[in-house]
Formats: C-alpha cells, structure tokens, sequence
C-alpha cells in the first residue's frame, strides 16, 4: 500500500509538472468565465456582471487539481468598449498559479448587423512550489515502499512571476453568429525555477464559434418566448496541447443544458454534461466531466460550478446590440 501510495504522488508530480510546462487550465462551462475565454467578451450583457468560477479535476487521486476563477466586466459609455478585472488561482498538486489581469475591450459598430470587439489584457502571472510535497523516485524505498530523503537539489527560487499580455477579437453578426480567436501569454513570461534557465509559458490560442437559433416560431403553440439550442465549437492550442471541444447547448428557460465532446487529438478525452439555472438577476451552473482518457473515471472526472451575478444597469442615453454568446 505504501509503495502505491507513493507512486501515486510520483505520478501526479509528473502530470503536474508536464502540466505547468504547456497547459493552463481550461474550464468546461466555457461561456460562463467569457472574459477568461475570449477577454474581447469583456462587457459583451453591457450591465455589470460578476462571474465566479470552481473547478476541481481527478479529485479521487488527492492531487489537489483545483482551479478558481473571479471576474467582473461590464460595458462603459464613454469608453466605447468594455472593462473588466479577473483573478484566476490554480493549483496542481505541488505546484500553484496565479494571474492578476485587467482588460480593456473596444466595441465596433461595423454595419447594422455586424459587431466586432477588440481586446487587450494586461496582467502578472506567478508560479508558486511547495517543494516539501514533491516525491522523486530515489526517494521510494524499494523493498517497504517509505519514503526517505532524496538527492534532487532543490530550486533556487520558489515562486516566479512575470508580466502578461493578451489580445483577442470577437465577431457578432445579427445577434445569432459569432466567432472568437484569442491568443493569451503573448509574450510567453519566464517562469523558471532555476537560476540561468528559461521556461517560458507557451500562448495559448483559443478558436471558438457557434450560433444561437430560436425555436419559438418552430414550435406552434409554445408561449415560452426563451427556447433556442447553440451549437458550438472551442479549439484550444498551447505548445504541444491541441483540444477540440464540439457541442450544443438547449435553453428552455429557465434551464439550459448542455452535452459536449471533448478531443485531445491522441484520444478522446471527456464527455461534458452541463445543467444550468437563470434568472434575470443570476445564473448558476453545474457541469461534470466523464473521463474518456487513459485516465478513466477512477480519477473522479471533474466537477465545475459557476455562479453569475447581474448588476443592475446604469441608465442608458445610448442604444447598442451587443454579441450574444450562450450562457454557460
């Protein structure tokens, strides 16, 4: 038991590991952190809107897989565009992030129908290490399984930080269509441990496209005047991670739900299930992912919760369409 214990650690060590060299974190429920997909979706409602975020990922290995997100965007007049502020923490068993980020987003009227947002964000991202619960191998007793002291030389630093940029765009076309491109880490920051090394972050490329279609006028009879299904695409690349996400949302409200397929390239790598519930002034939603991976579901999946807060608007002189886009 102790010897499987241990190689459990090792494991998530080197996932962990693998992870902070090329991969952020990714939230399933993707239209419910949107600054955090796309930062020209900044001020997209025009109203105040907060957006908190919980993701916990393989929990049965006690790897500590955890990522939160917390933002706060919303349209300003006299800016032409949206501002916002997010806060991402996440953390990967003995390894730790955080990013600090504001963001401006300019909105252009093209023609009656058409909108584009256009995005800069600014922030500093930090890497963290808790060194004391990292396992190496020469640290495994091979005949009892303990764990005893080891030769791997520890960093120089513990925690490294570094400036970030990011841009994106977003196009709207009749409030039904509408497609992203975002590029996050820009400048690929240098979050090297050791001293006289570089590591730098990867940019992360984001690709996501959909459509909103109503279906009251499809259904005789139904009074509901909010029944639409979106279909959806998100495709994520950074340094050698590529992810295709495909899938549809149906929104029957009060509810939405959502089924998505998640793709790594290698393997099939989830099944999303989502469910969802708004009002006027919030939303709230739940999301689990069924593992597909090698890593199977003995892992625990995932489990994502958000919660979105509607500010009330500040009196409008100005009348502006903005880019619709799903709710979660």
């Amino acid at each position: 038991m102790h010897t499987k214990a241990a190689s459990i650690l090792f494991i998530g060590f080197l996932f962990a590991f693998i992870r902070v060299s090329g991969q952020d974190a990714v939230f399933s429920q993707f239209y419910a952190n949107p600054v955090y997909l796309n930062p020209a979706l900044a001020g997209n409602v025009i109203c105040p809107r907060i957006a908190l975020n919980y993701r916990n990922q393989y929990p049965a290995l006690g790897g500590n897989y955890v990522t939160y997100n917390a933002a706060a965007d919303m349209y300003v007049h006299s800016l032409s565009g949206g501002m916002a502020v997010l806060a991402t923490s996440d953390k990967t068993g003995p390894l730790a992030s955080f990013s600090g980020d504001i963001v401006y987003s300019y909105h252009l009227k093209i023609t009656q129908k058409l909108r584009m947002n256009a995005a800069l964000q600014a922030g500093y991202y930090q890497y963290r290490l808790n060194w004391d619960k990292l396992v190496f191998e020469d640290m495994i007793n091979p005949g009892t399984g303990e764990i005893i002291s080891g030769n791997e030389a520890q960093p120089d630093k513990m925690s490294v930080g570094d400036v970030d940029f990011s841009t994106g765009m977003v196009l709207g076309y009749d409030e039904k269509y509408y497609v992203g491109l975002a590029a996050h880490h820009i400048t690929n920051p240098d979050l090297a441990f050791y001293q006289g090394n570089i590591s730098r972050l990867a940019t992360r490329f984001t690709v996501h496209a959909g459509a909103i279609f109503n279906l009251k006028d499809a259904l005789a009879g139904r009074e509901n005047d909010n029944f639409s299904i979106s279909p959806n695409i998100v495709y994520m690349q950074q340094g050698d991670f590529h992810q295709l996400n495909g899938g549809m949302y149906l929104n029957f409200y009060p509810f939405v739900t959502g089924l998505w397929l998640r793709h790594n390239f290698e393997n099939p790598d989830a099944v999303i299930a989502m469910l969802g519930f708004q009002q006027p002034t919030f939303k709230v939603g739940y999301s689990f992912d069924f593992t597909l991976s090698h890593m199977g579901m003995p892992a625990g999946g995932a489990h994502e919760i958000s919660f979105v807060w509607y500010l009330p608007c500040p009196k409008k002189d100005f009348q502006y369409k903005a880019i619709k886009c799903p709710s979660f």
